[in-house]
């Protein structure tokens, strides 16, 4: 489907050879296959590469960590106007994460089909969000609601808040 589209452009090309080339060379510096590019307004921000394994870090995927690169780079929590160029199509964080950061556009390599073939498979987190708490893998137990509500009420009337 990718290689049908029109739109892509050689910048685009350009950027996604250097997604997939921070993927290939994580994998000879102990990371995992993984590689993202965030780029505005033609020039790149910041680049990340999967690095869970050598950090201890469930959440060092490559999106993540060039989020937090690009965040830090550019002193907002907000990369609106970014496309973020992705070797793979990302997993349900990462997405999520992308969505927050309010990037304008994301491209992808490798579908989440190849992960899965390699044994990055997320079709069980995605599973699991469709069920009941109750059946959930990891049991989630929901108490003290009246005391958690202080903060947000709190939030809720705060007249100088920055929303996000």
């Amino acid at each position: 489907m990718q290689e049908e589209l029109k739109n892509i452009t050689d910048e685009d090309k350009r950027f996604m050879q250097m997604a997939i080339q921070l993927s290939v060379d994580n994998v000879d510096n102990g990371g995992g296959p993984f590689g993202a590019v965030i780029v505005k307004d033609g020039e790149v921000v910041a680049t990340g590469a999967n690095r869970v394994v050598p950090n201890n870090d469930p959440t060092a995927h490559a999106e993540v960590t060039a989020i937090r690169n690009a965040c830090a780079k550019l002193g907002t929590f907000m990369l609106d106007g970014c496309t973020v160029y992705t070797s793979c199509e990302p997993c349900p964080m990462c997405l999520s994460a992308l969505y927050w950061a309010r990037v304008k556009r994301i491209c992808y390599a490798n579908t989440k089909a190849d992960a899965a073939a390699i044994e990055f498979d997320d079709s069980f987190i995605y599973d699991q969000l469709d069920l009941p708490y109750e059946k959930r893998a990891i049991k989630c137990d929901h108490f003290m609601r009246n005391d958690a509500l202080v903060a947000f009420k709190k939030w809720a009337t705060k007249t100088d808040k920055t929303r996000y």
